[in-house]
């Protein structure tokens, strides 16, 4: 291909790419800048008075339910300060993943209110549209509570760590994690600095918190840029519409009407769209329980697409690929399984 077809093929992507990246950038440095002031300010023990009822039954550390919250005001965000804690030693792999799986039903509360409310219900009605939430909610609460037994059963006997790691930080042990990851010996001046932390003015504790954002995002979101340039290349030159084809025999199997095929592929790729497609045939053509288990399985068929136009480049940008890639299979198998549940429970003979 000759340099100038590249360019016009690669311009394009470009400009549609950059804002996206920007918005996420923004929202990670904001996430890790809070978890770093929270840190800072003490703010973590305050939050851990409401949060531990949800993080100690899972074995996990107190700060993780600062990244909890933060997720119902942005899943941007709460990821950015999970991928902070994950990096200054505070949660391991294994824990992390646990507290990815609780951020479910957070991160889905405040689309209730951006996206849920005052989009999907008035098209959809309020019947059939608060059937709809109601089950995407108690999906997002069934993963969260599997993430909170998950925890429970995969790191008993670890609530030791947790505290092993508070005193790791209040320079009590032998070693210490910096700012990078690394691991580095904790000298009696590195006591001594710890815990001069605690007397740090307000200014000192943002500009710490700033000096420590800025290596995350130097490295995040570069990996974030290449690789949603690259995935949206491929979604440009690819047909991923053909993915909708196995939609068929699950609704011949699930005994959801001829007309659920067309709206499960609108529906895979634009949750509006697809809202609005099936909206005129309720009542008609689909009664509010098919018509929900149809737009539910619609939701399983767009992983697919989502998975590799969203869900890839995000959580690569932030874990990189292989954490980032366990994230994405735990997120997707929990997912699967709590809608299939749900279709399960919507389809059932009253």
């Amino acid at each position: 291909m000759l340099p100038g077809a590249v360019v016009d093929a690669v311009w394009p992507v470009l400009v549609e790419v950059a804002p996206r990246v920007v918005r996420i950038a923004v929202f990670i440095s904001v996430g890790v800048f809070l978890a770093n002031v929270a840190v800072g300010f003490g703010i973590v023990e305050r939050i851990a008075t409401v949060s531990k009822y949800l993080t100690r039954p899972a074995n996990l550390p107190d700060e993780v339910g600062t990244a909890i919250v933060t997720t119902a005001a942005s899943t941007t965000a709460g990821y950015g300060m999970l991928a902070d804690f994950r990096e200054s030693g505070r949660l391991d792999d294994t824990e992390t993943l646990i507290a990815v799986t609780m951020n479910t039903f957070f991160g889905f509360v405040q689309h209730i209110f951006t996206f849920y409310a005052p989009v999907l219900i008035p098209i959809l009605g309020l019947e059939v549209g608060l059937l709809y939430v109601g089950a995407r909610a108690l999906i997002a609460l069934g993963i969260t509570v599997a993430g909170v037994v998950a925890g429970a059963v995969l790191l008993a006997g670890r609530d030791s760590d947790a505290g092993g790691r508070a005193a790791a930080e209040a320079g009590e042990q032998t070693a210490a994690t910096t700012p990078d990851g690394g691991v580095a010996d904790a000298t009696p001046s590195a006591a001594a600095d710890a815990a001069s932390d605690d007397h740090e003015s307000p200014r000192e504790v943002l500009e710490t918190a700033a000096a420590k954002t800025w290596p995350k995002l130097r490295r995040i979101v570069p990996r974030l840029a290449v690789v949603y340039v690259l995935v949206t290349l491929l979604v440009r030159t690819q047909d991923l519409e053909s993915v909708t084809a196995a939609a068929e025999p699950l609704t011949a199997l699930l005994g959801l009407p001829g007309a659920s095929l067309p709206v499960i592929a609108v529906f895979a790729f634009d949750t509006t769209a697809g809202a609005a497609t099936i909206a005129p045939m309720i009542g008609s053509t689909f009664t509010p329980r098919t018509a929900v288990a149809t737009m539910l399985l619609g939701g399983i068929i767009s992983f697919a697409v989502s998975t590799f136009k969203r869900s890839i480049p995000f959580q690569y940008g932030i874990w990189g690929p292989a954490f980032g890639s366990k994230v994405i299979a735990v997120n997707t198998a929990l997912k699967i399984v709590f809608i299939a549940a749900a279709l399960a429970v919507l389809l059932v003979p009253i």
